[in-house]
């Protein structure tokens, strides 16, 4: 495809089109985009507006009530602080002895890229939770026995935090699915609706979660000859907010070579804005 053919705002929604379809942690279902609004640059804040809690009186017949209450403002700021790019090249050799889509399935790629580094990034905000079980220094020792078990009681946290269940997320290491698994109040649940099945990598559902599976599920290194910790991370998409910008995708002839180019850029940026909606298991896998 050459350059002069390129059409920067197509090959823009092509690229954020085909991230979308990549995230697990940053998709509609686990993260919402409330706050999106307009990205230009790096740097760029998204003011997300709320107000605090209101109180209750009792109110008695024939008596005036208290004055209004002042709302307070707790206006909190999602800075754009992640700036990633591409930049890669098609031999005009190539375009001629390559299928002619061979830059489509290259944005595809890229996309890719994008997408599992800006899941880890997301995922990484898993450290602002209120609600945990187990912790870097003693992670549970989850068994196929009672893998279940630590899904029920992520799912009472949340409860005990007046989360609502509709809509509530798990996304799990490979490792701890593959121990759900071998249980079979897990196997038995039943098929997925069709909606469900269209999020990306769900594997089911289970103590009141829509249950994905991913490998960007945080990991931490407990020591020197010790097996990593796996984060297990819960809750509803209330949570946490995400926005992201295909700020610029510029396609470019290469001065020295006979080839065509694409450079672009991706910027983006999560907030954690009700933790207690998060839930996260510190879990050792089994020896």
């Amino acid at each position: 495809m050459a350059t002069t053919n390129f059409i920067p705002t197509i090959w823009s929604a092509r690229l954020l089109h085909n991230l979308q379809k990549s995230l697990v942690f940053g998709q509609a279902g686990v993260i919402n985009r409330d706050y999106e609004g307009e990205i230009k640059s790096y740097g760029d804040t998204v003011k997300i507006n709320g107000i605090g809690a209101v109180s209750v009186g009792d109110y008695t017949r024939n008596k005036d009530m208290v004055d209004p209450e002042e709302l307070s403002d707790h206006t909190r700021n999602l800075v754009i602080d992640q700036s990633k790019f591409f930049n890669f090249q098609i031999d005009d050799l190539d375009k001629i002895q390559q299928n002619p889509k061979l830059m489509d399935a290259a944005m595809r790629e890229a996309a890719y890229a994008l997408s599992n580094v800006a899941d880890q990034f997301i995922a990484s905000h898993y450290v602002h939770a209120i609600n945990t079980i187990g912790t870097d220094a003693a992670p549970i020792e989850v068994t196929k026995e009672n893998a279940y078990e630590y899904l029920v009681d992520l799912s009472t946290k949340l409860d005990e935090s007046n989360i609502p269940t509709e809509g509530r997320f798990a996304v799990l290491s490979p490792w701890f699915e593959g121990l759900l698994l071998k249980d079979d109040r897990f196997v038995g649940s039943g098929a997925l609706p069709a909606d469900d099945r269209l999020i990306n990598g769900v594997v089911g559902r289970a103590a009141g979660f829509l249950l994905m599976k991913s490998n960007n599920a945080p990991t931490v290194e407990a020591g020197t000859g010790v097996e990593a910790n796996s984060k297990i991370i819960a809750g509803h998409n209330m949570a946490w907010t995400y926005a992201e910008q295909a700020a610029q995708v510029e396609g470019y002839r290469m001065e020295k070579r006979f080839a065509d180019a694409v450079k672009g850029l991706h910027l983006y940026g999560a907030k954690v804005t009700r933790p207690e909606a998060l839930a996260v298991l510190s879990a050792k896998r089994p020896e």
